[in-house]
This record gives structure tokens, C-alpha cells and sequence, in this order.
């Protein structure tokens, strides 16, 4: 039996948002064994993340948010692959502005539970950066994948529209700094790194209202 690992797809493309387009590298995590996998957050090129699966069965696409730049590419991916699309409901008008004509498949509510090859991650709703934003939590490979709320060196930012500063603040309080800070960050862009090696600073950050 293969063990359960994470792999990462970086993809190019562009965010586009409030009239305003920029180039953007993307993570696109795909977790899971030899058999089965999940991918988070189908970015930009759906034949790529497709032959990165290989013959795995994909069982879903989980969007950890609605900007562009992070669910262009599932409609498609889903097509190739059979998998469903899952997005918090409260990105849905984010998510009309890409794909006016096809809804995801589910809606992940905070506390939900996904398994894929015997492994759990758990939904953890984390608004501010978008109003549906989340992160998936799996206890068991000692990681998070945190999408936009929280990077290297910072939150996501909370600038532009369907973005809120003290939601994004109480999310990462409540929901982020709460976990083991050995639990490696997955993000949305850039490199990894761990709740232990954010918290001093976001504390700072959070305290001091920036």
C-alpha cells in the first residue's frame, strides 16, 4: 500500500479583479497515493494538473477560494477527469464572475470532513481574504493548506472587493494559530512554511492592527 504524500504543481497565468490583471504563479496541490488523489486549487492549466495526476482517480477539486487565478481551470480539470468541484457557498458571486454558467459540484461548510487514500482534512472556514475562504487541515500529515489567508511572511491580502481586514484577522487567530506549530503551510503562492514560524510575527501584526 502506497503511502499518502503531497505533491505541488506550480502554474502561470493572471488574476484579474476590479478592473485591474496581473501575472501570477500558482500552487496547485495535489494530495493522495499511488490509487487516488484530491487537488487543491485547479490553477490556470487543467491538461497539466491532469497529466500531473496521472492515472490516479481524482476524486475531487477542492477551490479553497473563488478568485480567478485559483478555479479557472476546474471546469475543465473536472471535465477531464471526472472529479467533482467543491467551493464554500459564500463564493458563489466570485465564482459567477469566471464561470457564469456552471456551478460547483458540493458546498464545504466549515467542519467538513474529506478523505482521500485514508487520509482526513478537515474545512476550516476562513474568511477575509474572500468571504468563502478556507483551509484544509490534515492532522495526519502534519499540514495546512491555506490557499490566500495566509502566506510566507504574512496574511493574504484584504485590498480589493469581497475582501474584509478584520475577518481575515480573526480567522487567522481563531482558526490558524490555534494549530501545532510544527503543521507545515501549504500555500496558494510561494514557498511553504509553518504556523510556528508565522505566529510571532502575526501576532505582532494582529496586536498592533496592521
Amino acid at each position: 500500500m502506497s503511502a499518502v504524500r503531497i505533491e505541488r504543481l506550480v502554474t502561470s497565468g493572471t488574476f484579474s479583479l476590479d478592473g485591474g490583471t496581473w501575472e501570477v504563479d500558482n500552487n496547485v496541490w495535489i494530495v493522495g497515493d499511488d490509487r487516488e488523489a484530491i487537488v487543491v486549487d485547479a490553477a490556470h492549466d487543467a491538461e497539466a494538473i491532469a497529466e500531473a495526476v496521472g492515472d490516479r482517480r481524482l476524486t475531487a477539486i477542492v477551490c479553497t477560494h473563488a478568485h480567478n487565478d485559483h478555479i479557472d481551470a476546474a471546469p475543465a480539470l473536472a471535465d477531464l477527469t471526472g472529479a467533482t468541484i467543491w467551493l464554500h457557498g459564500d463564493d458563489l458571486p466570485l465564482w459567477k464572475q469566471t464561470h457564469p454558467d456552471r456551478l460547483p459540484d458540493g458546498d464545504l461548510a466549515d467542519g467538513q470532513v474529506l478523505t482521500v487514500a485514508g487520509t482526513e482534512l478537515t474545512v476550516l472556514h476562513t474568511p477575509g481574504h474572500a468571504p468563502g475562504a478556507v483551509c484544509l487541515y490534515a492532522p495526519g500529515l502534519t499540514a495546512l493548506f491555506s490557499g490566500d489567508t495566509l502566506f510566507a511572511g504574512g496574511p493574504g491580502a484584504t485590498g480589493r472587493s469581497y475582501s474584509d481586514f478584520g475577518s481575515i484577522v480573526d480567522s487567522i487567530r481563531d482558526r490558524l494559530l490555534t494549530l501545532p506549530g510544527e503543521t507545515v503551510v501549504h500555500t496558494g503562492h510561494g514557498e511553504t512554511t509553518t504556523v510556528a514560524a508565522e505566529a510571532p510575527h502575526l501576532r505582532e501584526w494582529i496586536d498592533r492592527g496592521f
